[in-house]
């Protein structure tokens, strides 16, 4: 799989990027397969997980600072690879299942161990990732070469020593969770209280526990007795980050519903409706399409939740269902070019939101390999390009800018220019620092604060 690395430095809250290293070779044709589908880093930000359509999974460890190389703190380096999913055949629907891995979630760490939740359409598995660096030498009852020895032969005891060896990373399946969704999931979300998480598909949502694979509780299902009168489906859910009982799913109407499972088993009946009003003015053969809402994620204080819809991200507050708190348009520009993008289906692609650590600031991608961030105290926002192109050591990230008609800047790139083809879907941030991954196609882009 190849991929570029490319470690970014400049101020976080003035969105000052710039680059400080390339590493990856360059083939500029991509295979299916290389495509990156999902980005997560771990709790404490040292580890950065991708999932991609050929269903490997590559975790990236964040390199610890030396004397040696004072500025190497930052860099994240392959720190294992696996295959999490093959393709498989469903042979009752007669339906070929994809491996692609839809979502990676990672579980707060217990042990020396690292724990991730990886998914396709269908499966949900519990990875185990650990190293080893020492070795065991000095058996009595066998040969160092595993062979078992004749124990009258023994004639005296060994004590069994540790001895250093080349590190060994290894990923092996704990649990998996499987045959409970009808339809491809889209979400996994872990529970703050660690001991279940919940997936969701087009029409249902399921709560697991992480110790117990043979069954899940069904607490949403929207599913209609007559199939026609189907209006709408599930396209994101997560849980609450401090409260084990409530959760959020948003659907394909632009609607939020946050349900608490105190209130019943089967959530049907949401506690709190988000919905913002359309205006009437500016409705349009798009405007269903371009509501729906492709991802949603709570605040880390979880006071707040944002929602990206195809044009625009919105911040809510728990307490007011009526509007959002605050609206960022991502690419309005391109309103006026609906129905060339509703002719090449990208309309329906499903762009990702995230925070930083301190919910400041709010980071979504966009097209032609543009990513867009938001300062919510000063309401400032840039875009930026994740390019290979102009990628000099410590060159600062120049701030893009699209002409939507007219006399063109010289700095500005045209509407009608961008390469709808090259598209940033999944982006995350680090929960404690401003270092953010951003993945474009086969590309893994990382970017980080000012190093003093």
């Amino acid at each position: 799989m190849l991929k570029y690395t490319f470690k970014g430095v400049g101020g976080g809250n003035d969105f000052q990027w710039c680059f400080s290293q390339v590493k990856g070779a360059i083939d500029e044709d991509v295979a299916e397969a290389d495509i990156i589908s999902t980005v997560e880093f771990n709790y404490s930000g040292e580890l950065l997980a991708t999932g991609d359509k050929g269903g490997r999974v590559v975790i990236f460890q964040r390199e610890q600072e030396s004397k040696n190389r004072p500025h190497s703190r930052g860099e994240y380096n392959v720190y294992s690879t696996f295959q999490s999913h093959e393709p498989e055949f469903d042979y009752l629907k007669s339906l070929e299942i994809e491996e692609k891995i839809n979502k990676i979630r990672w579980l707060p760490q217990q042990n020396a161990a690292h724990s991730l939740l990886s998914t396709n359409d269908k499966t949900i598995k519990l990875w185990k990732i650990s190293q080893r660096d020492k070795r065991a030498e000095g058996y009595n009852l066998k040969d160092e070469d595993g062979r078992l020895r004749d124990p009258f032969r023994i004639t005296s005891l060994r004590v069994p020593v540790l001895l250093p060896m080349d590190r060994m990373v290894e990923a092996s399946p704990r649990r998996i969770f499987a045959n409970a969704h009808t339809y491809h999931i889209n979400s996994i979300s872990v529970n703050s209280d660690h001991e279940t998480y919940l997936s969701a598909d087009d029409l249902r949502v399921n709560l697991w526990h992480l110790e117990i694979t043979d069954r899940s509780f069904n607490i949403v299902d929207i599913k209609p007795a007559n199939m026609e009168e189907l209006t709408e489906v599930i396209t994101a859910a997560e849980c609450h980050p401090h409260q084990c009982n409530v959760f959020v799913y948003s659907s394909s109407k632009g609607t939020i519903r946050l349900c608490d499972m105190r209130a019943a088993a089967l959530c049907d009946r949401q506690s709190k409706f988000f919905e913002e009003p359309e205006d009437p003015s500016s409705r349009s053969f798009f405007s269903e399409i371009i509501s729906s809402i492709s991802d949603v994620k709570f605040s880390h204080s979880g006071r707040y939740m944002m929602t990206r819809d195809y044009l625009s991200v919105k911040v809510w507050d728990l307490n007011m269902e009526n509007r959002p708190v605050e609206t960022y348009q991502v690419h309005e520009y391109l309103r006026s070019k609906l129905c060339s993008l509703y002719e090449n289906d990208c309309i329906f692609d499903k762009f990702e939101c995230c925070w930083n650590g301190a919910d400041s600031a709010i980071m979504t991608g966009s097209y032609n390999n543009f990513f867009r961030m938001f300062d919510r105290n000063t309401r400032r926002d840039v875009t930026l390009e994740a390019s290979r192109e102009n990628s000099k050591p410590r060159a600062i990230l120049k701030a893009r800018k699209v002409s939507t008609g007219g006399k063109r800047k010289k700095d500005e790139i045209s509407v009608d220019s961008l390469d709808f083809n090259k598209k940033i879907l999944h982006t995350a941030w680090h929960p404690k620092e401003n270092v953010i991954a951003v993945a474009a196609t086969n590309n893994l882009y990382i970017f980080q604060d000012k190093i003093n």
